[in-house]
């Protein structure tokens, strides 16, 4: 078989970007090197520590772009190593255009993962994004939908004592070694929604009516009430007396007083109860609501995709680091549209 030369690779390329890769236009339309500022905090003098002793490390935009494409495509390590040495638009995308004669393993990629959750990398690479979309004006104020949606776990196959103890001592087993403490998550938990047990974990997010960009998101343990860190994710209004939908989860005297305080117009849905059920003005309220709130199901549903919906981590911050990876990537993905 003939050995693919220079002017093969190039012309391969040029196949690939009139076909019209995607990872092309997000490569051109995200400013890459403006995150550098904050991953610097991150660098290594050997990300592999034994196998690669001496190696240069990988450059740090370089594995946040890695990072980022995983998220994308939800994938594990191992799989992102084998994508990134098998399909040329991965190794494009990650090299920013540039010739690249080796690729990051999965164990590199996940010690890089490790050190961005060190650093609160993404919740910072979050914030920046999110300022670089107001400042070009795609940030259109008209409002804002909140909601929740689960992250599920490996469930943990624990005696029934094991689990007493995780509960009420929030601390592992003291017959546990330490191989099975990292194998082990004592902080996810189980919840019941619709007669369907979950576990794991939450993804609360807010965000813009118009455009579908998350505005912000907090990360809890999947029990929490959807209700509970709304005030954190809404922050303050955007515009005067800005309107804010939400299911009926988040319908009570409480919130509705101290949404009209902080200069919000509630635009969630009115509950019903057993000796006090919903007239039927209120139910054709609901049912108009629910036309802009249901817009946020789009995002979860591009998120399901991605595969945020199931991750394999351990710990509430371990999942808070890729959860904030996974709705930066979809901001970035959704970007791509306006710019």
């Amino acid at each position: 078989m003939k050995q693919r030369g220079l002017f093969d690779e190039i012309e391969r390329l040029e196949e690939l970007t009139k076909l019209g890769d995607p990872l092309l236009v997000l490569n051109e339309k995200i400013k890459w090197e403006s995150f550098r500022p904050i991953l610097k905090e991150i660098r290594m003098e050997n990300p592999d520590n034994i196998r690669n002793a001496g190696r240069k490390p990988f450059d740090e935009v370089m594995m946040f772009r890695v990072i980022i494409l995983q998220r994308l495509y939800g994938l594990s390590d191992d799989q992102m190593e084998f994508q990134l040495k098998d399909r040329r638009s991965f190794e494009r995308f990650v090299s920013g255009g540039e010739a690249m004669y080796q690729m990051p393993d999965a164990k590199t990629i996940w010690l890089y993962k490790e050190r961005f959750g060190e650093h609160g990398i993404s919740r910072k690479a979050f914030r920046k994004f999110n300022h670089q979309l107001e400042k070009a004006n795609l940030m259109a104020k008209t409002g804002k939908i909140v909601d929740a949606s689960f992250v599920e776990v490996p469930r943990q196959r624990n005696s029934r004592e094991e689990n007493r103890h995780i509960k009420e001592e929030g601390t592992y087993p003291d017959t546990w070694g330490e191989s099975k403490k990292r194998q082990k998550d004592i902080e996810a938990r189980w919840t019941e929604k619709n007669k369907r047990r979950y576990y794991g974990y939450k993804n609360h997010v807010a965000v813009d009516r118009k455009r579908k960009f998350i505005l912000d998101y907090t990360v809890t343990t999947a029990e929490v009430h959807d209700s509970r860190p709304l005030f954190e994710i809404i922050g303050t209004p955007r515009d005067k007396k800005e309107p804010v939908w939400g299911d009926s989860a988040y319908r009570s005297e409480y919130i509705e007083k101290r949404l009209a305080r902080r200069g919000f117009i509630s635009n969630i849905h009115e509950k019903g109860y057993r000796h006090k059920p919903l007239t039927a003005k209120q139910r054709e309220n609901n049912t108009k609501k629910s036309r802009t709130r249901a817009r946020i199901e789009h995002i979860f549903g591009m998120i399901h995709w991605m595969k945020g919906n199931y991750l394999r981590c351990i710990g509430l911050k371990r999942i808070s680091e890729s959860i904030g990876m996974i709705n930066l990537a979809y901001n970035m993905r959704r970007y791509c549209l306006y710019a």
